[in-house]
């Protein structure tokens, strides 16, 4: 098979600078927990507000727009307090006053903004940032949990742009999103495998590796499903990017669109096996 052209690494190095900056700050939040990984979270949020109101058409500094944070700021609090179900209800709320006011002729003269979207974005976002401070909020499980989640998920995206670009082949949907590869599936999960596994084995010493992976899996395909499904929603808004934030990844909705999938999936998984053990336990 014929090298791939050199274009499709154009925009490495750029990707690599916004990784080598913006990694070391996301690990360190979540080393350190408490104060540092709850601001790094309202942030994170925050931004990721702002790119899905605007891609939504509407504008920050009024309704319906306004909405969207509001409900996740009262949400982020409800969480911090521990109210982890008045957190979900406070989504959903938010979600149908965003989606009822967005409704409004009398609030939208002469614009038509998708309502339905708007008001999904709450849940969307919402659900990836409450269940990151509810994973985090286990002490050192929880520490050890969100980092095997962040690092498996990072692992997907290297695994599936590397592989995507060396093999190629065939499109694994091109109607949505013409330059994934099946290729770019195996490499990621592969990758999300073998991260999990050396995250399990950094992090608990003769651990259950076979499990590790198992999750580490797990965790990749929803990755690859968030990846799949913000390719999609550009695509509904027929842009190509959420915005131009981070170099050489466009917005942070399109660097961060594998762990806001991952993390809801972690969440239940964690639920399911009771709080206050790792995940690959």
């Amino acid at each position: 098979m014929a090298p791939p052209p050199a274009g499709r690494w154009g925009d490495l190095g750029k990707r690599a600078l916004s990784a080598a900056l913006l990694g070391p700050i996301a690990l360190t939040a979540i080393w350190l927990g408490a104060e540092w990984f709850m601001l790094l979270v309202t942030v994170g949020t925050a931004v990721l507000a702002w790119e899905w109101v605007h891609l939504c058409g509407a504008r920050l500094r009024a309704f319906p727009g306004t909405a969207v944070p509001l409900a996740l700021l009262a949400a982020g609090l409800a969480s911090l307090a521990g109210a982890w179900g008045a957190a979900l209800a406070l989504l959903a709320a938010g979600a149908g006053v965003a989606w009822a006011i967005a409704r409004r002729p009398a609030l939208l003269p002469g614009e038509r903004r998708p309502a339905a979207w708007l008001a999904a974005g709450v849940v969307y976002i919402g659900l990836a940032g409450v269940g990151l401070i509810w994973l985090r909020d286990a002490g050192e499980a929880g520490r050890a949990n969100v980092l095997f989640i962040v690092l498996v998920v990072w692992a997907s995206d290297i695994g599936a742009y590397v592989a995507g670009r060396m093999i190629g082949g065939a499109r694994l949907a091109p109607r949505i999103s013409p330059n994934k590869t099946w290729a770019g599936v195996v490499g990621g999960l592969a990758a999300a495998i073998a991260a999990g596994g050396g995250v399990a084995a950094a992090l608990t010493p003769g651990g259950a590796l076979p499990a590790a992976a198992a999750v580490a899996a797990l965790v990749g395909i929803a990755a690859q499903a968030g990846d799949l499904l913000e390719s999609f929603i550009k695509r509904r808004f027929a842009v190509k990017d959420a915005s131009a934030l981070i170099p050489g990844h466009g917005g942070l909705l399109d660097r961060a669109d594998g762990l806001i999938a991952a993390v809801p999936v972690a969440a239940l998984l964690s639920l399911a096996l009771g709080e206050g053990g790792v995940l690959w336990r």
